[in-house]
């Protein structure tokens, strides 16, 4: 990744339809991409329709 962003990891909760490892071909759900930080603040980092 060329991007270094200042955040502990990423998440996608729920398991959306659509998700990286949720393909089930051609159909997919819009869904929310949160980080979230070492002391567990969580911040929206990305959303894919």
């Amino acid at each position: 990744m060329t991007e270094k962003p200042d955040v502990a990891g990423i998440a996608v909760p729920g398991m959306p339809i659509g998700s990286p490892g949720m393909e089930p071909g051609g159909y997919a759900e819009p869904y929310a991409v949160f980080s979230f930080t070492e002391s567990g603040e969580t911040v929206p980092f990305a959303e894919h329709s």
